[in-house]
């Protein structure tokens, strides 16, 4: 299930023209770790996708969930 982190990543990889070996290489983590984000991995190490989401200049930051009413 993708999820919008995983989206984001794709997308910028994307945009950077980045294979996801070359993602891996650049960032520094395993290719097997890139593969899973993309791919929604419900339990990632978040040093890790931080160490990833860097090379696009990004990083993770708690943000407020916003609701929708479902009445």
């Amino acid at each position: 299930m993708q999820t919008r982190l995983s989206k984001y990543v794709k997308e910028m990889r994307h945009l950077y023209g980045l294979s996801q070996v070359e993602a891996s290489e650049k960032s520094g983590v395993g290719l097997r770790f890139v593969r899973d984000l993309e791919q929604g991995k419900s339990t990632l190490r978040l040093d890790k996708v931080n160490q990833l989401l860097a090379l696009f200049g990004a990083e993770m930051a708690p943000s407020k969930i916003q609701y929708e009413d479902k009445l």
